[in-house]
C-alpha cells in the first residue's frame, strides 16, 4: 500500500473510531458474499470492510479497491 494511502487510511480510521457514521466514511451494510459486514470509504475507490462485534467493537477484516473487494 503507497505510504500516502495508508496515511489515508489511519485518518479514516481514526475518524471512524471517533464518528463511525461521519458522512466522509459512507459507512453502509453489505449484501451477498459480505452479507453481515459493513463497509467504509478510505477514498473514492478503496474501502475497508468491517464486522460489528460489540457495541464498542469493529473487526477490520480487508481492506481493498472496490473492484477487488466486490468484483464490480
Amino acid at each position: 500500500m503507497p505510504s500516502n494511502l495508508y496515511r489515508k487510511l489511519q485518518e479514516r480510521v481514526t475518524l471512524f473510531a471517533r464518528q463511525p457514521f461521519h458522512p466522509l466514511l459512507d459507512n453502509h451494510p453489505l449484501s451477498g458474499s459480505w452479507r453481515g459486514y459493513r463497509s467504509i470509504n478510505i477514498t473514492g475507490n478503496w474501502r475497508v470492510v468491517y464486522e460489528q462485534v460489540g457495541t464498542d467493537i469493529a473487526r477490520l477484516i480487508e481492506v481493498g479497491t472496490h473492484h477487488n473487494l466486490y468484483g464490480t
